[in-house]
Formats: structure tokens, sequence, C-alpha cells
């Protein structure tokens, strides 16, 4: 027998909570749900921010003292066994690249290419703190 499962959310390890939830909130419009944690005794802050029409849930969490790995390779960040990147399908990629790369100061790490799939696209940007997002656009309908 198996475990049914469904994707509840991802978390994500940052260094300024404060910052971090105002850009997500800014670039990809994630609202803040009723989740907020502090654990001060270990330096820990937390807050879920969700899309709930996309599905898509993440926990930011900062822990004082933690160490960013920043991301200038898509596929260096394979180099470690870890979860390497974020992957948010948008509907128009070259428009959520160039916003995201100009007015919301994402960084481009690789810019919008054909995608191994037929009809689909992708590009990598990181966010203000280096963490890296991987950007699908499936076939334009």
């Amino acid at each position: 027998m198996t475990t049914a499962a469904r994707f509840h959310h991802i978390s994500l390890s940052v260094a300024d909570l404060t910052a971090q939830e105002a850009w997500y909130g800014s670039a990809f419009g994630l609202t803040q749900v009723d989740e907020r944690l502090e654990v001060p005794e270990v330096g820990v802050r937390t807050v879920v921010l969700s899309d709930d029409a996309a599905g898509l849930r993440v926990e930011f969490v900062e822990r004082r003292g933690s160490s960013p790995v920043a991301h200038t390779d898509a596929f260096a960040a394979t180099a470690v066994q870890t979860f390497t990147h974020l992957a948010l399908q948008v509907p128009d990629l070259d428009a959520a690249f160039a916003r995201l790369t100009g007015e919301c100061g994402a960084a481009p790490v690789s810019a919008p290419a054909p995608g191994v799939t037929e009809g689909m696209r992708y590009a990598y940007v990181t966010d203000p703190e280096g963490n890296l997002l991987e950007l699908i656009e499936t076939s334009r309908e």
C-alpha cells in the first residue's frame, strides 16, 4: 500500500524575512496566510506566503547566523545534494523574465530558451538573496 500525498508547501531559508516577504509579494503576488512563527531562543522567524488560485505555498524561514548559497549557474546548484531551485510556471516567459530582471531586481542566470518538451520554454533568475528560481512557460495557447 502506498501513502497518498499531495504538495503542501516548500520552505526557503532566507537572511532577511521582511525583505523577501515584500519581494515575493511584489514579484509574484504572494500574500501572507495566517502562519507566522517566532522562536527567539533559536533565532528563527517564519512566514508562509501563498497564491491559493495557483496552489502555491512558500514558507520563508529566517535563522540568525545562516549562510547564503548563491547560484550563478543552474547546473552548479546540483553539486550539492539538496533542493536546487523553485520552479514557477508563468503564462508569458518573456514578460515575466523582463519584469523580474527589470523592475523587480532579480538577477538573470539564463535567458529564455526552448525546453526539452515541445512547447515548453524556461529561464533562470535569482531572487535578491541569490535563491535560484526557474521560470517555465508551457505551450502558448
